[in-house]
């Protein structure tokens, strides 16, 4: 009975262990961004390399998603989240004792089918413990774990001894921890057959969400395509705008990127979805805008800054996208709902970071590379501020989830009334049948 008994955590207890899972799992992603000049100068590789190896994981991601990124709904989240945590795990030894670019690239492949397979699990687990704080919560987690894995593993590499090796042992311990924990955390779905074929790579909307979805494809495509650029080459651009090779100020540009976007999620969970998405766009043109005229002029005040604005953006254009979309998902729908939503944004992520590799490459032109890729992002944030201007169809999305259920009580209100009538009497309780 006493183990019965361990085995069940509170379920708001539970909701933060799936919360600081999934903060973990992005912190894992981001913390190899600090230590990309380490591995350069160690190994000599170049800043293709760099892009490339960022660049995989979000592709295995991606691969995961489409594949076992619905599983969940079927097995349930435990069983999921457990594996993940457990192959998280083995990253991050693999990680802590990489001596060449083949074992890096075998650790981001890894890490990313990891991050792929919980990414579902754990949103949809947040989902289903509370409603409401689980759509912000899905928002403000991965950005918060983006920002404290750079910043942290900055921090380390810094000023601490052995920086290839210790930030990952600390996040070793984490996962350790957080997988007791799961093991421990009530199942918060009720296991559905089928997983066998949800496996088979699809990539499924909910019929009532697909036409929200278009509208914020845009947004996600923007605040994940700048959040690529930070992560592969902002400890780059921070060496040329400062001119400083300093390792805490090179994961700096993606803490602040993130912090700020994860804070911009709090401050304004009370705008709507479409509130949200024209705050996102109007601050992402803006902040890229600065950020690109700061790196061309070498302020290094006006790049933090801009980096802020870009942030807001980020935490902006993300989270309305998420509320515009996740509620119009029933139940048993939530874990693929999300998945779809993931594999835009690392798609987002991912392909352009490895093409301002190649770019860069070619043109040899740091700075020429991040005024392309910045006006692109502009562009894009242009296009979902256009989408969203349009009130009478984003204003679909919401009702949408209310239309079912109120066709659905007027069908049975409907069938009462027919009885009702046909009796000429009052309705009866059912054991009066």
């Amino acid at each position: 009975m006493t183990a019965l008994r361990l085995r069940r955590l509170p379920r708001p207890v539970a909701f933060y262990l799936l919360a600081s899972v999934i903060v973990s799992f992005l912190a894992g992603s981001s913390a190899p961004t600090p230590l990309y000049a380490v591995y350069a100068s160690r190994w000599g590789f170049s800043p293709i390399t760099t892009t490339v190896i960022f660049g995989v994981y979000a592709l295995a991601v991606l691969a995961a998603l489409l594949t076992v990124g619905r599983l969940s709904d079927h097995v349930g989240r435990r069983p999921v989240l457990l594996a993940a945590i457990a192959i998280q795990a083995v990253v991050m030894v693999v990680f802590s004792t990489a001596d060449g670019v083949p074992q890096l690239l075998i650790a981001r492949i890894v890490q990313g089918l990891s991050t792929g397979a919980a990414a579902g699990a754990i949103g949809a687990g947040m989902l289903d413990l509370n409603k409401v704080r689980g759509t912000v919560a899905n928002a403000v987690a991965p950005i918060t774990g983006t920002a404290a894995g750079a910043l942290g593993s900055g921090l380390i590499v810094q000023f601490l001894p052995e920086p290839r090796h210790l930030v990952y042992l600390v996040l070793l311990g984490v996962l350790v921890l957080q997988g007791l924990g799961v093991m421990m955390m009530p199942e918060t779905t009720t296991p559905a057959p089928g997983a066998l074929a949800s496996i088979r790579p699809q990539f499924t909307v909910p019929p009532q969400a697909r036409k929200q979805l278009l509208f914020a494809a845009p947004a996600l495509v923007a605040v994940w395509a700048l959040a690529g650029l930070y992560g592969a080459l902002g400890p780059a651009l921070v060496r040329l705008v400062s001119g400083s090779g300093s390792i805490v100020l090179g994961g700096l540009s993606l803490a602040v990127l993130a912090g700020s976007g994860a804070v911009a999620v709090l401050l304004l969970q009370r705008q709507s979805p479409r509130g949200l998405m024209l705050i996102g766009g109007v601050a992402l043109i803006a902040g890229a805008g600065l950020t690109l005229l700061a790196v061309t002029f070498g302020s290094v005040p006006g790049f933090f800054i801009g980096t802020v604005i870009t942030g807001i953006g980020f935490g902006g254009g993300f989270q309305g996208a998420i509320r515009s979309v996740m509620p119009l998902a029933a139940p048993h729908q939530r874990a693929g709902m999300l998945s779809v939503v993931y594999v835009i944004s690392y798609l987002a992520m991912g392909l352009p970071a490895v093409i301002a590799g190649f770019l860069l490459v070619h043109e040899g032109d740091l700075l020429a590379t991040a005024v392309q890729y910045g006006a692109a992002v502009m562009v894009l944030a242009a296009l979902a501020l256009l989408g969203v201007a349009r009130p009478a169809r984003v204003a679909e999305a919401v009702p949408a989830a209310r239309q079912t259920r109120v066709a659905e009580g007027g069908q049975v209100s409907s069938r009462r009334r027919s009885r009702r009538l046909a009796t000429n009497s009052p309705a009866r309780p059912r054991t009066a049948r």
